[in-house]
């Protein structure tokens, strides 16, 4: 039997000739997903060339899920989990996997909350519009204690993994958020009152620009990626004006967009009486992510 360290060098092989972008942290997680270790305890007995385990049926097991790995199927559809900031979150087919570029989104929205003064009855009132698997919205109700989040998304499959990731959280914090099926381009009649903060990453993907990476372009959902219109804003600026209305004054939106997009999503806001201090900010790589603009009075 070979050792684990010459069974992770073949793996991360076989993923890298299979153009797995990120074979051989593919080939950990695989590795420990499979046999119930942690990815340091793969790495350790990896360093040692440990002998391989002898159970046949987990060789079988790991060997299915490199396959499918090397198929272009995504890692987080094979374990089963996404991770994002602090939360494990459940997402599989149907929900759009979260990205490490969207956990800028959810710092900024959450820095936001942290600075507006509680409602009368001593929340932040947070909406989080095309929440998919909710890794924003609950992100921000783990990580902010007077925080109260409305997590709204459209997709009855994604809408399963929104609430069961939910359901997950401690019941401090579940009692805190409230998962909604709904279209947040038209969403306000499910609201008594208005929130602080309104946080999306909405599909925001032109028709003709399809994802390079196989997994984003054969797994994650379309409605998820494409946000209509010939340049992929129509959803994008639908969704401005519908937190114009959800918006309290002075309350704030925060917004993920392509890195080609700021000046066009700044335009419509500007364009409008109810948004001021308009503005882009960038993601850990210095690129244009996110519109940023305050709502208020007319």
């Amino acid at each position: 039997m070979p050792s684990v360290g010459a069974r992770l060098r073949d793996i991360s092989r076989r993923l890298a000739d299979a153009g797995v972008p990120s074979p051989d942290h593919d080939a950990v997680a695989l590795m420990a997903y499979t046999f119930g270790w942690t990815t340091a305890e793969v790495r350790t007995a990896a360093a040692r060339d440990d002998h391989w385990p002898e159970d046949p049926l987990d060789h079988d097991l790991l060997e299915a899920r490199v396959t499918r790995r090397a198929n272009r199927e995504p890692l987080q559809h094979i374990t089963g989990s996404a991770p994002f900031r602090h939360l494990d979150l459940q997402v599989g087919v149907g929900v759009f996997i979260p990205r490490p570029e969207t956990e800028m989104i959810a710092q900024v929205a959450l820095d936001l909350a942290r600075d507006a003064a509680p409602s009368s009855d001593g929340f932040v009132h947070v909406t989080d519009l095309c929440a998919g698997s909710g890794a924003i919205g609950l992100s921000i109700a783990t990580e902010m204690e007077n925080a109260h989040v409305s997590l709204v998304e459209a997709s009855e499959e994604a809408n399963v993994y929104l609430r069961l990731n939910s359901q997950m959280l401690p019941p401090s914090v579940r009692r805190r958020v409230r998962p909604m099926l709904a279209d947040a381009r038209g969403c306000l009649h499910l609201f008594e009152r208005c929130a602080q903060i309104v946080v999306t990453n909405p599909p925001y993907i032109p028709p003709n620009a399809v994802p390079r990476d196989q997994e984003v372009r054969d797994y994650d959902p379309p409605q998820a990626l494409y946000g209509l219109g010939e340049d992929g804003l129509e959803v994008p600026r639908a969704i401005i004006d519908e937190a114009a209305r959800l918006l309290e004054i002075g309350g704030w939106l925060v917004m993920e967009h392509g890195e080609l997009q700021g000046a066009q999503l700044r335009a419509y806001a500007e364009s409008s009486e109810f948004w001021d201090d308009v503005h882009t900010r960038q993601d850990l790589t210095g690129r244009d992510r996110m519109l940023v603009a305050r709502r208020v009075g007319v």
